[in-house]
């Protein structure tokens, strides 16, 4: 069964599996992800700024910079199996890189973009970085 795009599954445009290993990251991983990459900068803030917002802010997307820009994923990711893939043409590879580990972080902080999500679930801060979190 297909949808109205051509899609069998969300990825299947995108030569991604439908289920294990490779495949798009689901809603419950992805919101998990998040979650606990939140909560370990909260934590942070809490720790050493008295938990101001703007602190917390900026621990989170320094952390996702970094960790996403070297090792292609979170610690939030990584304990929920997730990984980001970055588009090279037409395969996917796992190296991100600090450009578009900072473009996705930028729009990932500004939290509209990734409520806007195509067919494939993925959300505008993963389009414009050419990335796609799978699971790993």
């Amino acid at each position: 069964m297909t949808n109205s795009l051509g899609n069998r599954w969300a990825g299947d445009r995108l030569g991604l599996p439908e289920h294990g290993s490779g495949s798009l990251a689901t809603m419950p991983r992805r919101i998990g992800a998040i979650m606990a990459d939140w909560a370990m900068a909260m934590l942070l803030s809490n720790a050493f700024f008295k938990g101001d917002s703007m602190a917390t802010l900026l621990i989170f997307g320094t952390m996702q910079l970094i960790f996403i820009g070297t090792l292609g994923f979170s610690i939030g990711h990584r304990i929920f199996g997730l990984r980001l893939l970055r588009s090279s043409g037409s395969r996917w590879v796992p190296y991100i890189g600090p450009w578009k580990a900072f473009i996705r972080t930028a729009l990932l902080c500004l939290v509209i973009p990734v409520a806007v999500w195509d067919a494939d679930n993925r959300g505008a801060h993963d389009k414009a970085a050419g990335t796609v979190l799978v699971r790993r």
